[in-house]
């Protein structure tokens, strides 16, 4: 994450200053703009705009209104707006403001009141009041939430005292959270790969980042084909496409455009074997005798997907040339919340 800081005044350039050899020292990369408003380089709005991406963090030293008027127009959605904190040229109080949990605003104030010796001053609900907070143990734990527009009822639920359902496709670890219920609430998180089921009437799905496909296609296979198999894969094996959390192949797949072309489309990482990595992986596999006589290999699919994410889950399914399998790492989550150092 690179942090962002602007400031307007004097004082505000000398605690920019600071507050950037700071974070520099603890390997947090910084973008310090001069003073602004002398006429030379970027407008506010337009420097701001350069900041305001979800894998960085906007610090604005001066008044919390100043900070509201430039981000204004780019807000757009919690998941994907950065952190923008307010610091008052005194370096007396720190204040975030947008994306307190998933954009990590809150752990950024308390970082930077932590060097200037100052105030973090946090009004998130949730932390005050010491409850769950869903949407930072997802972001956490690198859990998706579905629809997440259900994680605000939880936590407000949570906050009123109500009881939250509770279940799991994977065992938990250790103490549940205050408000959780293993009954069939209204309400209720469910921990799992996205299975059909709906355990309440309106349940918010908590999908870790734990599988891998293992692919597999005849030489050119289209994009649009393997993208297709692929999708008819998980639906078939009840795998949310963000259970997916990389791919793997043989390597004489590496220039296969097709193939790249789709991990590429859908952010997943590839890992490429040798047909002797890929024989030597051992367990019950699906034997093809013509894909060991054409890659010196009798299964690409399922052992790839094992080599490189852990246990098989879903054996090999084959369609128009091209050929899927699953394989899952172990999971076992605990409903906590890391605490966050300054």
């Amino acid at each position: 994450m690179t942090v962002s800081i602007a400031c307007f005044t004097a004082a505000g350039e000398a605690l920019s200053s600071r507050l950037a050899q700071g974070l520099a020292a603890q390997g947090i990369p910084v973008r310090c703009r001069d003073r602004l408003g002398g006429g030379a380089g970027p407008t506010l709005g337009e420097w701001t705009a350069q900041g305001f991406s979800a894998d960085g963090a906007l610090v604005f030293i001066g008044a919390s209104g100043i900070a509201v008027r430039a981000i204004a127009p780019l807000v757009r959605d919690k998941r994907t707006d950065p952190a923008v904190v307010s610091v008052d040229e005194q370096g007396r109080f720190v204040v975030p403001l947008l994306s307190g949990h998933v954009g990590g605003a809150n752990q950024l104030a308390r970082r930077i009141a932590a060097l200037l010796g100052a105030q973090p001053v946090i009004s998130t609900a949730t932390d005050l009041n010491g409850r769950f907070a869903v949407d930072l143990w997802a972001k956490q734990n690198g859990v998706t939430l579905e629809p997440f527009s259900l994680a605000k009822a939880v936590s407000a639920a949570l906050l009123a005292g109500q009881p939250v359902g509770l279940a799991s496709d994977f065992p938990l670890e250790g103490p549940l959270p205050a408000g959780f219920s293993a009954a069939g609430e209204a309400l209720g998180l469910y921990l799992t790969l996205g299975g059909g089921r709906r355990p309440f009437q309106r349940t918010l799905l908590a999908i870790p980042r734990i599988v891998t496909l293992g692919l597999g296609c005849r030489r050119g296979t289209p994009l649009a084909a393997l993208a297709g198999a692929v999708d008819r894969f998980l639906a078939q094996n009840h795998l949310h496409p963000m259970s997916v959390r990389g791919a793997a192949t043989i390597d004489r797949k590496r220039e296969e455009p097709g193939l790249t072309a789709l991990c590429a489309q859908r952010g997943w990482p590839v890992a490429y074997y040798t047909a002797a990595q890929l024989a030597a992986v051992e367990g019950e596999f699906t034997p093809s005798a013509f894909v060991q006589k054409t890659v010196g290999v009798d299964n690409v699919c399922e052992r790839a997907a094992v080599l490189a994410g852990g246990r098989l889950l879903a054996k090999k399914y084959r369609e128009s040339g091209v050929t899927v399998a699953a394989a899952v790492q172990d999971w076992r989550p605990r409903l906590e919340l890391e605490e966050e150092h300054g």
